[in-house]
């Protein structure tokens, strides 16, 4: 039995109760690791420290952690953690809510300023998305754009299309659901009462129904005893009434050794609330647990240590065909419901057309049964009617083939089309409402198209990472025959895409020729925050004689990393740290090759103003001396760095060339900034054999985010 990586949708039902525990509790800090693994540092009351890992990737997960089984803090917070922490520092726990019957778990946090909302979608690719309290996405993992739904920062958080819950399903409804099914009893239960898989099969077995039995051959007898067994697990998950357990596959006894192990030795397979009949049948071995957050934190703590013990799938080639197959076979399916949501459509447009064009006869049998219904009579009495208006030949009358009193409709042939009308409205009324219908399915049409395109880029991309495998397969058997030579990125035929956002990425920065960080405002709004948030003892800030200059900050250490005043920053880093202070400001605008630019230490720098001055937005004050370089050169080079991230890049020349596979330098010149963009652009892709490679990571807007305001031009030109 394969191992669960996703909590079901009875797992976030049972775990809400659980989590309900926790509130008031504080929190401190958040983490991301990666873009899919959340932290959150907790204080309570009553237990202490509290850690809530949340994973929306291959595994999607939330559950309370020990403290001793948390991964270590990563080094450098994204942007996404430290909007956490701005907006969570110190707030209070309120609870979690499930949406519905849906794999989307609601976190609630109340601070004095306001309220903040983690929703986590435990389905499809997973997603976290942060809301205010009024649902407005401030930020979200992954971006969401679908015709049903869109999540997206800046725009109101959008839940997906409301399932049948079965857990509250009346008795009428689920008998609707059953009967509409063609297939099995445990699909229907799986996915039209939205059961999953394991829960409709555990259903099927505490009722004793057969799992495969047709709909076609379930009895009322069936359905009541299924029935009954999805109200006692309902009332099981409303009650709390947990029974916690850690499922592990038997050990295979061994006939030489066959007390070498014990039964629980096993690899862990699940972690559910309660007991489970299915688990038992198949013999599944079980352990108690104090709760069901303490048994999926064991649960998933085993199952990376199972993950981490077994061979690297990297090192095991990926069956490409199948996923290439698979996608394929989906597309061909998109296209059969893409065909026949158009057919849909077509019918209720020309059913709406048949109720004009015989609108005198739509209109006498909807006539009819208003005038009836007016006086009470009943519909049996109106279908009778009808009868006896088709035995004397009256038209409108043999129109009607049925009359449907409980939910008011008549349905009519013309030209060999059955319609469905609703017998309160009007001929336009429901021609108004199938045209509405047709365009409803036009609709899903567009929703399939978009899914359609997205399945195609599936595709590509499993073509993608077939021909890189495959590539580095070649290259591995050129290493076994002889010495390991470097990479030559620029005649690859496929370079794997690395991506990385580091915090700094929103700021102009590179890093020196020694390694350190230097980052640049790019307008008066960052050189604020540059040095209220992110100056430290040790930096150094450097800015030019010339007006309009960035604040430039060498950075001495990581924010991450605990400052000092003690580091002593290499001369070469300082010179480079200083042309890059002059190149972007109003020195290179201007056309002039040169500028004076001056270094202070961090602690020379104030927001305070002397007596009787006064600073503008950007601006800042310098105590004590400067050190000059006097006639510094402009200069910039714009590159590609393939390793260990494969990114645009740019900054002065002698730091840039050595970390990059393939530079462009620029000095002032006549075009301007997109266009000179968009040459270095095209020269880039003739240098790479993989253009793909250039256009997916250094497209012109990409380029232009490191070059100089002002004109330019390629220096070798």
């Amino acid at each position: 039995m394969d191992p669960k990586r996703e909590l079901t949708s009875v797992d976030l039902a049972a775990l809400v109760g659980e989590f309900g525990t926790y509130e008031g509790s504080k929190v401190d800090k958040a983490y991301l690791y990666g873009d899919d693994l959340l932290r959150l540092k907790m204080r309570d009351f009553d237990r202490g420290r509290v850690e809530l890992l949340i994973e929306v990737d291959e595994i999607k997960r939330a559950h309370t952690v020990a403290p001793e089984r948390v991964p270590d803090a990563p080094g450098r917070p994204p942007q996404f953690a430290m909007m956490l922490r701005n907006r969570l520092s110190g707030a209070d726990f309120v609870g979690v809510e499930q949406f519905e019957f849906d794999r989307i778990l609601e976190f609630v946090f109340d601070r004095d300023d306001g309220t903040t909302r983690i929703i986590v979608e435990l389905f499809g690719q997973g997603n976290i998305a942060v809301t205010d309290g009024e649902y407005e996405v401030i930020d979200c993992l992954e971006t969401v754009r679908l015709k049903s739904r869109t999540v997206v920062p800046g725009s109101r958080y959008e839940f997906p299309d409301s399932r049948t819950n079965p857990l509250s399903v009346s008795r009428e409804a689920f008998d609707r659901e059953m009967e509409d099914s063609d297939t099995d009893v445990v699909r229907t239960l799986a996915t039209q009462l939205n059961m999953g898989g394991l829960y409709a099969e555990e259903v099927c077995t505490r009722a004793g129904v057969e799992k495969a039995l047709d709909i076609e051959d379930a009895t009322e007898d069936d359905y009541r005893r299924v029935y009954e067994a999805i109200e006692r697990l309902a009332l099981d998950v409303r009650n709390a009434n947990f029974d916690p357990r850690l499922y592990r596959e038997p050990v295979e006894e061994d006939g030489e050794n066959e007390e070498s192990e014990s039964p629980g030795d096993g690899p862990v397979v699940d972690a559910t609330p309660f007991p489970l009949e299915e688990h038992e049948e198949a013999g599944l071995v079980a352990e108690s647990a104090d709760s069901f957050l303490g048994a999926l934190d064991d649960y998933f703590f085993e199952l990376e240590l199972k993950d981490e013990e077994e061979p690297d799938p990297t090192e095991q080639r990926p069956d490409f065909e199948e996923e290439i197959a698979k996608h394929e076979r989906i597309i061909e399916q998109q296209q059969g419901a893409i065909e026949g949501f158009e057919q849909q459509a077509q019918s209720q447009r020309e059913n709406a057309e048949l109720l004009y064009a015989e609108y005198g006869v739509v209109d006498d049998i909807l006539s009819t049964v208003q005038e009836a219904r007016a006086q009470d009579r009943p519909w049996d009495e109106i279908e009778e009617r009808f009868e006896e208006g088709k035995e004397r030949g009256i038209e409108a009358a043999e129109a009607v083939v049925g009359v449907d009193g409980t939910e008011g409709i008549v349905t009519i042939e013309l030209d060999g089309e059955e319609i469905d009308l609703l017998a309160r409205q009007g001929v336009e009324q429901n021609a108004d409402r199938l045209y509405t219908e047709a365009k409803r399915i036009a609709e899903k049409k567009e929703g399939a198209l978009a899914a359609i395109e997205d399945t195609r880029e599936d595709l590509e991309d499993a073509k993608r990472r077939r021909d890189e495998w495959e590539a580095t397969d070649e290259m591995a058997d050129d290493e076994d025959e002889e010495e390991q030579e470097e990479t030559n990125w620029l005649e690859l035929a496929s370079i794997p895409i690395r991506e990385n956002e580091p915090w700094y990425d929103r700021f102009r920065w590179f890093h020196t020729s020694d390694g350190y960080l230097v980052i640049g405002g790019r307008n008066a709004d960052q050189n604020e925050e540059l040095v209220k948030k992110y100056l430290e003892p040790g930096d150094t800030v450097l800015h030019t004689q010339a007006h309009g200059g960035p604040v430039t900050v060498l950075k001495a250490t990581d924010p991450s990393e605990a400052s000092s005043s003690e580091i002593e920053l290499p001369d070469s880093s300082i010179e480079e740290a200083a042309q890059f202070a002059v190149t972007y400001s109003s020195v290179w605008k201007d056309g002039r090759y040169a500028g004076d630019v001056y270094a202070v230490d961090a602690d020379q720098v104030t927001k305070t103003p002397e007596s009787g001055e006064y600073l503008e937005k950007g601006g800042f004050a310098i105590r004590g001396d400067r050190t000059y370089y006097r006639d510094t050169p402009v200069g910039v080079a714009v590159g590609i760095q393939c390793e260990p991230y494969t990114r645009v890049i740019g900054g002065p020349p002698s730091a840039i060339e050595g970390q990059a596979e393939t530079t462009i330098e620029l000095e002032p010149g006549r075009y301007a900034q997109a266009d000179a963009a968009k040459r270095m652009y095209r020269q880039f892709r003739e240098e790479f054999t993989d253009e793909s490679f250039v256009r997916k990571i250094a497209s012109p807007d990409r380029i232009q985010h490191f070059m100089p305001p002002g004109g330019s031009r390629i220096a070798e030109e």
